[in-house]
């Protein structure tokens, strides 16, 4: 009896052709490639020096390294792209300096993206605006930014399309802040697509940037529970929004913990509010994924 065929045997990573491993290595993040990756053979040492692999810089702290030390990766990758860096994304670490320095290196950055960056004030972001003008994209999510930290990014970059500020919201106590709404609507007419998780604007903020961004096409107001979207505001909004997500659509496609927190520290006098709303059904309120496809808003190439 002939004897079965031996399986092929594995791949040898390290005699991959360069636009090959060029590719696996530009999926990883810039920590997997600075602790791990470049460590492999000389050849992917090369490939991580390319100042071309460094166009893209995320940075996550998944919690296995210091702040110090992912900051101070953070600046070698900022380096290492020789001021050729597009898209910039820092989450759960970062302060002033290091998006100062982020900032000075780069100053082509098309998308920014902050996430949970606690240590970066009003002052340190409005400094990073005023020295990267080309930016149109721009999150931040679960920050701490003041309307006047917003307005002057709005002026700093007017060629800003896309503009995401979520944030941690309470179904009480009742706070109504159109603040941040007319920041937007009088700094960032441009916008195309608007996303205000758990903001607590009102009817008339939405109204105003309705009034002021002529070309907004997505805007998402998902759990927004101070805006009601009957009547004339509901049509408009229907009418002049593409795709719209209103304030008690499903969760389900947004990428952070969407669960509601009730504040309970605050008195029950607080509530009587809440209880006089005829509220449909919210059970997906609690539905969260990690899936956020920036494609659909047509800024796929930030990715």
């Amino acid at each position: 009896m002939a004897a079965p065929d031996e399986p092929p045997p594995p791949p040898d990573w390290l005699e991959l052709p360069r636009d090959i491993a060029t590719t696996i290595l530009l999926k990883l993040g810039a920590v997997e490639i600075l602790t791990t990756a470049e460590l492999v053979c000389t050849d992917w040492r090369a490939l991580c020096l390319d100042s071309t692999m460094w166009q893209t810089i995320d940075m996550r702290n998944d919690g296995d390294l210091p702040d110090d030390d992912l900051a101070d990766m953070c600046c070698r990758a900022v380096d290492r792209s020789d001021g050729g860096c597009l898209d910039l994304n820092i989450e759960y670490f970062g302060d002033d300096e290091l998006l100062q320095y982020a900032a000075d290196g780069c100053n082509h950055i098309r998308r920014l993206r902050l996430v949970y960056c606690g240590n970066i004030s009003d002052e340190g972001l409005c400094e990073a605006a005023s020295k990267l003008p080309m930016l149109e994209v721009l999150e931040l999510s679960y920050c701490s930014f003041s309307k006047e930290a917003i307005e002057t990014v709005g002026q700093c970059c007017p060629l800003l399309k896309s503009f995401k500020l979520n944030s941690q919201g309470y179904r009480y106590p009742h706070i109504e802040c159109d603040d941040e709404a007319q920041a937007i609507a009088k700094n960032m007419h441009g916008l195309h697509h608007l996303q205000l998780f758990r903001n607590k604007m009102t009817n008339e903020g939405l109204k105003t940037i309705l009034d002021s961004c002529p070309h907004l096409e997505y805007l998402d107001l998902r759990q927004c529970f101070n805006i009601y979207m009957e009547g004339d505001l509901g049509r408009r909004c229907t009418e002049q929004i593409k795709d719209l997500r209103n304030p008690y659509d499903p969760t389900d496609d947004y990428e952070f913990d969407a669960a509601i927190l009730n504040d309970e520290s605050f008195d029950d006098d607080y509530l009587p509010w809440f209880y006089d709303i005829d509220l449909p059904d919210y059970d997906n309120y609690y539905e969260f994924s990690d899936y956020d496809d920036f494609s659909v808003y047509g800024f796929d190439e930030y990715q």
